[in-house]
């Protein structure tokens, strides 16, 4: 068995220093080392951006990463996006446009949707399905969510 490592990564404006198993996943190191468990685990085989994430400001899959990889990183979670009584426009867009119903992709769908902005603030519908087309949603058909994203980059 290979030695535990030593990793420090700043989550959500915060510095964190812990020591884990080198195949521990990012997704897991947040969940359940964090507690931030609006990242969600859909599939752990990158097929369903449920805990998508923005590393070093890169949309990435947390679920295929291992927590030592994102040594000296920084991490977004959903937990890092808005606050109490002050929604980022991605959150708001999701909530006017209701884009989500059962609200298990929502979370990484949010993260995906800000960092499509990131690269592109004024994307086509065509551009944010394709931004999108990591994430999947088993509730909405996607019209709603798409209409959140375009809100969101209508807001700026």
């Amino acid at each position: 068995m290979s030695e535990p490592v030593a990793i420090s990564i700043n989550v959500n404006g915060k510095s964190e220093a812990a020591t884990v198993e080198p195949r521990r996943l990012l997704v897991h190191f947040l969940r359940e080392e964090l507690g931030l468990t609006g990242t969600h685990v859909g599939c752990d085989t990158t097929q369903c951006g449920a805990c998508t994430v923005i590393m070093d400001g890169q949309t990435v899959k947390s679920c295929t990463i291992f927590a030592a990889q994102a040594d000296g990183s920084e991490i977004t979670t959903i937990e890092g996006v808005g606050s109490d009584g002050n929604l980022h426009p991605m959150q708001e867009g999701f909530w006017e446009e209701h884009g989500l119903q059962c609200g298990y992709c929502t979370p990484g769908m949010i993260m995906a949707g800000i960092g499509l902005l990131k690269e592109n603030p004024h994307p086509s519908e065509q551009e944010i399905r394709e931004g999108i087309a990591g994430n999947l949603c088993r509730c909405t058909g996607y019209q709603h969510i798409v209409k959140a994203i375009q809100y969101a980059a209508e807001k700026g």
